[in-house]
């Protein structure tokens, strides 16, 4: 049979062998594994069929120990059973990997090996989830590349099935997972020959069923525990061998030579790495290298089988006349002796006869830090020298403990032929999609090879993504990040002036730039360090306006088919013809389900691309070889912002070094450092028509970054604005002293639109005008910033008087028209000052607090929100945890303030029992905490005891205003993986505010399908579109009587979101506020410039509802439900549901089901609204 290449991804190899062998899938989203759980969905949909003939059974759970117990059942009920997961997942599966294990079950875990949160969160790539695991009796097989996840899954599960004992099949998340490679793809009756069909029956014949009942679980007591124990091992004695049997016919397929471990290198090496994953083909690279230019004797061990550790395999590897071995851990283990790797190899050799290597240990790669070929020489130059390092570092500077080794030689090593390029984008401008089309076209269809790899920021939409892509005539293993280019391409003009985008461009390569600059602008634009680099380096620069073209042709910010397509004709890889045949061909079966017209605008983008019209060589002038920067004025800013946010924001934070974290090594991070980022990335920004303006300040009501504000001056600070700071005379009484202004943050805003299309004036009071043309504000703005809050004139609960406040959310890392931060933002306006904060993993975590920008910030007194995360499934239980240690921190200060005041004088005791009166009441709290500080001052005491406890009290004075408490996220958590700790906290009725912000999806890990799925919405994990009726979390919450709960859609009523906000935080009990949230995952037609119109018609066509139930109105005798939205119009229903991509997509994955599921979703909607009526008619 000839061999089949394709272009994938490592997810996509994984999964494509994961699907031959399972039955059933027990699965659950997390980054970066989500994607392989996606395919086998959606294949299972398509009626892809497996060994079996048959379509995997996929069930989705509600948490990863959800999943891996449904792995467990499943097996024990005699079906093959998959999952995939990383990192805090994979730890939530440990328990029952354990139960997997002893019962010899034969599942398989693929695992995209992810960084474990500790002092942070990193959703990025290293091996310290699987080796939290290697105790659990699951075998462990390593893959360094994708060629190799293809041709090692199927070890693993054909391993399972003969040897009894499950496996953990790993590759490094990120970099392999998401890495796009060229491969021979695995066919299925290979697979299906090399399969053990009797081991398959006899597994069938063990498990669980009436008709032949065994007992399993059992418990038993230290007679016989130990003995059963040891009884598995003949299983694990036994399995090396099996894998080396399927090792041999797996590489009999393939032509490819896989053992446990696999020596590449000399065959008389002196020194020697040993390592595994994907850093192995970077040392391969290092080591033909090195033997050709420097004659030197060097090889590589590369581990794949790593449970169970074989000894005899490794040294049988091993040349004899190795003297030095460095073993490389992708992990760290504080206080051990050893990384897990290098203690297993120093074992081996323990027990070995004759001379012995000596063997030192590195770690490298940690969260996805590129290993470069100049870090793998260093470790081979440090077995060189007389006495080399040990336990080092590689790829930092570590100027702390000084572990590091020195970077001497930054070689290059690709293949010869490669041409690289790297395309700088801005995250959701199609920018990565388009690039991934790209590889695959070049990869399927001509004989050149090609590879991917994609490094992003933590933001959302919105954020920084870099393309790294590789197109030659040989093979490319080059598992790091492009160090010389041949073409780099940027997608947003404003990042010429945050990142040296030219930096390893080649001399003779070509620059391509979106931008709305004509060639005459581009003179006074361009920093000066720009034009030195491409005028001294004859770099041929090129522009589009793809900005401008994708407008026109209705494509909106996506510039992504007009990018690719003018890089098709640049870079002359393949025949422009070609390029565009197979692009058209691509955008039909990408946006073939998205109907003919988006089809027909990707054509239109490709055809523009490529037009000469369009595509403009600039005349680089030879005054841009000696271009000199205008003078900079130096700006004062802290040492975190200097050492450690400017780095990381221009995208150098590798070279940030390990003492910039001293004194925050526990990850602490200030408060308010998004402000300092100040980004530029939108096209369009609002600009204010003063004569227009009604004063109603919504525009900053639902702004979902806080770039537009309303600015109320006084005389004084009038005087003192910029010139051009107009403003008008404000309406009402209250605010007849002052001027008022809108001013808007050009750099801050993303220019989603929200705020124009909110503005309710008869001719709009805000227009769109590109960025570069608004450029005056910025000095507006920041004198706007100093300008004192005038938060205390108007009503904080009102729309209008709440946005007088100062946001203590502001610049954070949403997408462009987010639906959720302007709920979040109001909730720090009007309580920011003393809310503490527990946020779930998820969106709301990720722009909430990514490294370096942190957009929670303080007043002018340096209060604001204090904001901490945990993990995705506690958020409930850490602010309960919070609400605990503040509730006994302030009844301690109570006890001691009211023995402190039985002798003291009157001032004093007044102030202490005046404190102890409102200690509960939030405004009451305030004003009786000032009191209490100003009469302790100088108030001393001679008893010792009391004296001890009056220090207490002064010395914790920031305890004595109430504080509220919140727990944050998103439907995932709550409806799901958090149900039980959410449920268990509202139960406990204690004074907790818990906020959702109901997606209906899991949207940080790419839209999987939650139980807030509404029927008929397609989803990941719901590719045939969701089956289940949503489940109504709210209505759950009101069974305890005692929980103040509502449902909320500002963009439909922003009355009644204060109202609720107000009644919930001052409700002295458990409160749950859901709110619906609008989400670019949705495709919502138009994309996210309208998110809150598009509440108000969700509510007005009876697909969202609003409502509040207050126990409080039960005690006076009332229906504490209230009914607050109108009756809706359900003849809207289907044309809402229509606005959106998630469901009329289902019309072309399931046609004949589609409507049938439309409806079904518009009568559960109206079943939801009928019950909420005849609750709010209950006397």
């Amino acid at each position: 049979m000839s061999k089949k290449m394709q272009t994938m991804d490592g997810n996509t190899a994984a999964a494509h062998v994961a699907y031959a062998f399972t039955e059933v899938a027990g699965i659950y989203p997390i980054t970066p594994s989500s994607p392989m759980a996606e395919c086998v969905d959606a294949w299972s949909v398509a009626g892809r069929k497996n060994i079996f003939d048959e379509t995997v059974r996929v069930a989705e759970m509600q948490s990863e120990g959800g999943a891996s117990a449904t792995v467990h059942g499943s097996l024990q009920a005699g079906a093959l059973t998959t999952t995939f997961t990383a990192s805090q997942g994979l730890l939530l599966m440990i328990p029952n990997m354990y139960k997997i294990a002893g019962e010899l079950l034969p599942g398989v875990f693929h695992v995209t090996a992810r960084t474990l949160a500790a002092h942070a969160l990193s959703i990025f790539g290293d091996h310290q989830d699987v080796m939290a695991c290697r105790g659990t009796g699951f075998a462990m097989l390593a893959s360094g590349s994708v060629q190799e996840v293809m041709d090692l899954a199927g070890v693993a599960h054909l391993a399972a099935i003969e040897g009894r004992v499950p496996f953990v099949h790993f590759f490094d998340g990120f970099r392999t997972s998401h890495e796009i490679q060229k491969v021979e793809v695995m066919d299925y009756q290979d697979l299906k020959d090399m399969t053990n069909w009797k081991a398959i029956q006899d597994f069938r014949d063990r498990a669980l069923n009436p008709e032949h009942p065994v007992i399993r679980g059992t418990a038993q007591n230290p007679d016989v525990f130990f003995q059963a124990r040891v009884a598995a091992k003949p299983f694990y004695d036994a399995i090396p061998g099996i894998v080396v049997k399927y090792m041999e016919k797996i590489s009999e397929n393939t032509g490819r030579e896989y053992h446990p471990f696999n020596y590449y290198g000399a065959p008389d090496a002196e020194n020697i790495i040993i390592a595994m994953g994907s850093v192995t083909d970077t040392i391969d690279q290092v080591i033909d290298y090195m033997s050709e230019h420097e004659g030197k004797k060097i090889g590589v061990v590369k581990v794949h089988l790593f449970r169970p550790f074989v000894n005899q395999y490794l040294l049988d590897v091993i040349p004899d006349t190795v003297k030095r071995i460095t073993v490389l851990d992708r992990t760290m283990e504080p206080g051990g002796n050893d990384e897990p790797l290098a203690l297993d190899v120093k074992s081996a050799f323990y027990m070995k006869e004759g001379a012995r290597p000596q063997i030192f240990g590195g770690v490298y790669g940690l969260s996805s830090k590129n290993t470069t070929p100049g870090q793998i020489k260093a470790v081979f130059d440090n077995m060189y020298v007389e006495n080399p390092h040990d336990h080092f570092t590689i790829g930092i500077e570590d100027d702390v403990t000084h572990t590091n080794l020195v970077i001497t030689d930054e070689i290059v090593t690709e293949p010869e032929g490669t041409t690289s390029c790297k395309f700088w984008g801005l995250g959701s401008d199609g920018t990565v999609g388009a690039n991934k089309n790209a590889i695959k076209i070049i990869g399927d269809h001509t004989d050149l090879y090609a590879q991917g790899y994609f490094d992003y920021d933590s933001k959302k939409s919105g954020g920084i993504t870099v393309s790294n892509l590789r197109f030659g005539p040989k093979p490319i293993n080059s598992p790091y990040l492009i160090v010389s280019s041949d073409f780099v391409s940027c997608s947003t003009e404003a990042y010429v002036y945050k990142y040296d985008m030219l930096e390893g461009l080649r001399k003779g390569g070509t620059f391509l730039m979106n931008t709305v600059w004509t060639p005459e602008e581009l003179e006074k634009a361009l920093p000066a360090k720009f034009k030195r680099e491409i005028a001294n380096n004859d770099i041929k620069f090129y522009t589009i306006n793809a900005t401008k073209i994708a407008e026109e042709i209705g494509l909106g910010r996506r510039t992504n088919m007009i990018m690719q397509a003018a890089f098709f004709k640049l870079a002359d890889i393949i025949p422009i013809d070609d390029a565009v045949k197979f692009s058209k061909e691509s955008i039909k079966k990408t946006y073939g389900l998205k109907g003919d017209k988006i089809v027909n605008m990707n054509y239109a983008a490709v055809d523009a691309g490529i037009d000469p019209a369009n595509l403009v060589q600039i005349d680089v002038p030879e005054s841009w070889k000696t271009a000199e920067e205008a003078p900079v004025e130096a700006k004062d800013v802290s040492k975190f912002v200097k050492d450690i946010l400017d780095p990381v924001n221009a995208f150098n934070g590798n070279t940030v070094p390990v003492s910039a974290f001293t004194g925050i090594e526990d990850g602490t991070f200030p408060s308010g450092t998004s402000k300092y980022e100040k980004r530029g990335v939108a096209v369009n920004v609002p600009t204010w028509i003063s004569e227009n303006c009604i004063q109603c300040n919504r525009c900053s009501f639902v702004c979902p970054h806080a770039a537009i504000r309303p600015v109320l001056v006084s005389k004084d600070e009038k005087a003192a604005a910029p010139e051009n700071f107009d403003t008008i005379k404000p309406v009402g009484k209250q605010l007849a002293d002052y001027e008022y202004r809108i001013q808007v943050s050009v750099l801050d805003c993303t220019g989603c639109g929200n705020c124009q299309a909110e503005c309710p004036a008869k001719t709009k009071a805000l227009e769109m005008k590109p960025i570069h043309t608004q450029e005056a504000q910025i000095p507006n703005w920041d004198f706007a910033m100093t300008v004192e809050p005038k938060d205390d004139i108007l009503n904080k609960y009102t729309v209008k008087g709440s946005q007088f406040c100062q946001p203590l959310l502001e610049f954070s890392g949403a997408c462009a028209g987010c639906g959720e931060t302007p709920y979040i933002k109001t909730i720090t306006q009007l309580y920011g000052d003393r809310m503490m904060i527990a946020n779930a993993t998820g969106c709301t975590s990720i722009w909430g607090a990514s490294c370096p920008s942190m957009p929670y910030c303080t007043n002018k007194d340096g209060k604001g929100p204090s904001w901490a995360n945990s993990l995705f499934e506690d958020s409930a239980e850490y602010g309960f945890g919070m609400l605990q240690g503040v509730t006994k921190n302030r009844a301690t200060i109570a006890s001691y303030l009211e023995q402190i005041a039985e002798d003291a004088p009157a001032d004093v005791k007044k102030a202490c029992n005046d404190w102890i009166k409102n200690k509960d009441d939030a405004e009451g709290s305030k004003k009786a905490s000032a009191a209490l500080v100003d009469a302790l001052e100088g108030y001393e005491v001679k008893d010792q005891d009391l004296k001890d406890k009056l220090g207490f009290v002064k010395d914790n004075e920031d305890q004595l205003i109430k504080k509220s408490v919140w727990s944050f996220g998103g439907d995932g958590w709550a409806y799901d993986i958090g149900f039980g700790g959410l449920d268990h906290v509202l139960a406990c009725k204690q004074d907790i505010n818990v906020f959702v912000v109901d997606t209906e999806v899991y949207s940080n890990t790419g839209g999987q399908a939650s139980k807030a799925t509404p029927v008929a919405a397609v989803a990941q994990f719901a590719a045939g579109g969701e089956r289940i009726k949503k489940k109504d979390l709210g209505m759950i919450a009101t069974t305890y009587g005692y929980v103040y709960v509502a449902q909320v859609a500002m963009g439909a009523d922003k009355n009644q979101y204060m109202k609720v906000l107000k009644e919930a935080e001052a409700y002295p009990g458990p409160s749950l506020i859901i709110a619906y949230a609008p989400c670019i995952n949705h495709g919502i037609r138009g994309g996210m410039s309208k998110t809150q119109e598009h509440e108000a018609m969700a509510v007005d066509c009876g697909y969202w509802h609003l409502w509040h139930y207050n126990p409080l109105l039960a005690e006076e005798g009332k229906n504490p439900f209230v009914l607050d939205s109108k009756e809706p119009d359900f003849n809207k229903f289907q044309d809402f549901i229509g606005t959106e991509v998630r469901y009329t997509s289902l019309k072309k994955v399931e046609p004949t089901v589609a409507q049938k599921l439309y409806d079904e979703a518009q009568k559960n909607a109206q079943a939801r609204y009928e019950g909420y009526v005849k609750l709010a008619k209950e006397d």
